[in-house]
């Protein structure tokens, strides 16, 4: 028998706001900052205190509800979500329920399998909880909780179970991350728990409409473990499917050291929650005008403008999508697109996917830290595109350009780097380069008309890589016509 996954996904972003959700408490980066040094009363649950919506929050709640065309409710209700956990020190977490902000929205993703749409469910605002830090000592082991995070503005976004493949919830994990950030709402940070993604996981026979029993992955920050777990939690249920044995419904971690899904605690249901309206905060009421001016101030999201740069700029899907992954990448493409007129989009393009983001990846920044400008970037090109210096010596220059931030002039000017294109050089190293290998050129009178190729490589290492090629090629082809001729009786 074969079984189908089928998966819905529950997401929760932390908004960048700079207070916290309900009180004036800064909101700090828990990898760094001491622990509990920005807490108050009313984020550490003390009695007699009441909470305060975060305006700011609310707003980036709405563009996120915008982007994901949800249905929006100008009348909404916060509720208690009341269960007991070390690091929620009021016992209670203030979210919403029955009442949401938004619902009813949709997002198309693409995956290996293609196109598909996702249903939305919901999207609504909470608080999130504090951290847990477990310590080893002496052989003692015990945990500290840190409240810098309790109170946080907190995003869920719930989908409907549209997906099935593991392939998919990264597709959609990956899309939903690059939207957040385009509106400025959460920096996508993973590692540092600002984006938390939870699958619910259940496998049914291939042709049934009923769903399976489902099981939930907590906590997943990074692409890789939700695309593994989730497969390995759709091999593990189908496995046990086969064997006739059932599937537990449970709450699971993932351990990314052993590649495997493990429980952790039953799986909550609603009722075990024991919602209620939040007697401390009156309905949340939206304000038609503020609404019609958040959805003005939506920008150009990441598919529209991967369309646009298609059809403006003639870039193939592939490249439009790399570009517009990052709205900062698709900002500095289209800044050196319009100073570098030489150069065609396509080749801006090449150089920034290639040899830009190698440099990127390889020291671990974003391209707004990176000590080079689009004008700089633009100054290069215009540089290669007018043969001043040649594309090996351009991504030398540019790596000097991503160590110092100097401009590609100064660099060239300083390093000797200025491309040799006077034909009476070339000539002398050409004719230097094939009386030091006559046994290629043997080969080459002999028909092997390959060995061009590496007496090309043996001239431009000669040239320390500063020669024109085209020139290099016209003389070498003209030396090697003359060598080749046959002589005359």
């Amino acid at each position: 028998m074969e079984f189908e996954p089928v998966i819905g996904l529950e997401i929760h972003a932390e908004l960048s706001t700079r207070s916290k959700m309900f009180c004036a408490c800064a909101v700090v980066d828990t990898t760094q900052a001491n622990p509990n040094s920005s807490v108050c009363p009313i984020c550490s649950g003390m009695p007699g205190v009441l909470p305060v919506v975060n305006k700011k929050a609310v707003e980036y709640a709405l563009r996120v509800a915008f982007a994901l065309e949800c249905e929006i409710a100008t009348v909404s209700i916060f509720a208690r979500k009341n269960y007991f956990y070390p690091d929620l020190p009021k016992g209670y977490q203030i979210s919403q329920y029955e009442e949401p902000l938004a619902q009813d929205g949709q997002l198309w993703i693409r995956s290996s399998q293609g196109e598909c749409l996702i249903r939305i469910r919901r999207v609504h605002i909470e608080e999130d909880t504090g951290k847990l830090v477990h310590v080893t000592h002496n052989g003692s082991s015990y945990s500290l909780v840190d409240l810098n995070r309790a109170g946080v503005p907190l995003l869920e976004i719930v989908t409907e179970p549209d997906l099935h493949s593991a392939d998919e919830v990264r597709a959609f994990a990956m899309t939903l991350r690059s939207i957040l950030r385009y509106l400025g709402v959460n920096s996508g940070d993973m590692q540092k728990g600002v984006l938390r993604i939870e699958p619910n996981v259940s496998v049914r026979p291939v042709g049934s409409l009923d769903h399976g029993t489902r099981t939930e992955i907590k906590n997943l920050n990074s692409f890789r473990a939700l695309e593994r777990s989730v497969a390995y939690e759709i091999e593990r249920q189908s496995s046990l499917m086969m064997q006739d044995e059932d599937v537990v419904q449970q709450t699971l971690g993932w351990d990314e050291t052993r590649q495997v899904t493990f429980p952790q605690r039953s799986k909550e249901e609603a009722h075990d929650y024991r919602y209620f309206p939040e007697p401390d905060l009156p309905p949340l009421v939206i304000n038609q005008e503020w609404l019609e001016q958040i959805h003005a101030e939506i920008p150009e999201l990441p598919t529209e403008r991967s369309k646009r740069f298609q059809a403006q700029y003639r870039l193939n899907d592939y490249d439009a999508e790399v570009l517009t992954n990052e709205k900062a990448v698709a900002d500095f493409f289209e800044q050196v697109v319009s100073l570098a007129s030489d150069a065609t989009p396509k080749q801006i393009s090449n150089w920034i996917s290639g040899e830009l983001f190698n440099l990127l990846n390889q020291a671990g920044v974003e391209i707004l830290d990176s000590l080079v400008e689009p004008e700089s970037f633009a100054a290069l090109l215009k540089m290669v595109v007018s043969g001043e210096i040649n594309q090996n010596t351009a991504k030398k220059v540019l790596s000097e350009m991503f160590k110092t931030g100097s401009s590609p002039q100064q660099i060239v000017e300083e390093k000797g780097f200025a491309q040799i294109s006077d034909m009476d050089t070339i000539t002398r190293i050409v004719e230097q380069v094939l009386v030091e290998h006559t046994s290629e050129v043997e080969q080459y009178k002999d028909g092997n008309e390959n060995i061009a190729n590496w007496l090309f490589g043996q001239i431009m290492r000669a040239a320390k890589g500063q020669a024109n090629p085209k020139v290099i090629r016209k003389v070498l082809f003209e030396q090697l016509d003359t060598i080749s001729q046959p002589e005359e009786d």
